[in-house]
């Protein structure tokens, strides 16, 4: 099988989001997804179908949806209720929001099942009480927590000229491994293998068995580590925390690009470059997500 860890969900609603307080704000949709290249999403039931399909079209069995801006968490609730077998709902969250506690819970009663921390983009730190918390809420809900570590650039805010003043230093993954070994049952997510902290997201991994890397995206932060490559990153990932806390993923988000297949093409030839066996490929390629949110997928049946 194979499932996507990763995906946004670029819904009618995260874009009036993105553009509010911003000249793009009275132009619509249409328009902002002209100058993007984009096709309008239109609403969360028809974008969910249109992913439903893409993920027939390439054989993928499930994948994540995430809810990429704060406030957008009905969208993707909308598409797991439609798709429940083929989505894990993901969810864009700021514990520091006034209203984080109860915006929170809801979400978790929405059934989505991963909250995602971008401490870099809403200015917290990790060992803040808020973060605190919402591992509390994870653990009670059963739930898990996606926390974006080290370089964080929006392409869909840098194509709308849109400002990014975020600080990468809060991204630390030791700091997030220093939250995540108090709540070993909360399965913790770093995504792109650390965006650049790739050593200091092994190190997470390695203190924390809790703490998944997952792989998403073309991975350009290697570009921070002269002469690594994506086989160099899936080995020693591998040495470290082993081929169980893997977990597949592109970073897909918008159409008409849809599912993005080169990204699992090279992915596939980096674990096959390495001679990485069938039951290591089954694993990262899906297993490992079927295991964590294997609760969902009954659910769904």
């Amino acid at each position: 099988m194979i499932a996507d860890a990763h995906c946004h969900f670029f819904s009618q609603r995260f874009l009036d989001l993105l553009t509010k307080d911003t000249p793009l704000a009275d132009r619509g949709v249409h328009a902002i997804c002209e100058r993007l290249g984009w096709e309008a999403p239109g609403g969360p039931e028809s974008l969910a179908d249109r992913w439903a399909e893409e993920l027939d079209r390439h054989a993928v069995d499930r994948a994540a949806l995430i809810a990429s801006a704060p406030g957008d968490e009905h969208s993707v609730a909308v598409a797991v209720a439609r798709h429940p077998s083929r989505f894990v709902g993901f969810f864009m969250f700021n514990p520091a929001a006034a209203d984080a506690d109860a915006r929170l819970e809801r979400a978790f009663e929405a059934r989505l099942r991963t909250v995602c921390l971008f401490p870099a983009m809403h200015g917290y730190r990790l060992h803040d009480s808020c973060v605190g918390a919402v591992f509390a809420a994870a653990e009670r809900h059963r739930a898990a927590v996606f926390c974006h570590c080290g370089a964080l650039t929006v392409g869909v805010r840098h194509k709308l000229g849109l400002k990014s003043p975020f600080d990468w230093r809060l991204g630390d993954p030791l700091a997030l491994a220093a939250r995540a070994v108090r709540f070993p049952n909360v399965p913790t997510i770093i995504p792109h293998f650390g965006a650049g902290f790739f050593r200091e997201a092994l190190m997470a991994a390695d203190q924390c068995p809790n703490i998944h890397l997952d792989t998403s995206s073309s991975n350009g932060w290697m570009k921070y580590h002269p002469g690594l490559t994506l086989e160099t990153v899936f080995r020693q990932a591998f040495a470290v925390a082993g081929p169980n806390r893997l977990l597949f993923g592109t970073d897909s988000s918008f159409f008409p690009r849809g599912w993005q297949k080169t990204i699992y093409e090279s992915q596939r030839a980096a674990l096959e470059s390495i001679g990485a066996d069938r039951e290591t490929q089954t694993k990262v390629f899906g297993g490992n997500f079927d295991r964590l949110f294997a609760d969902v997928a009954d659910e769904g049946n």
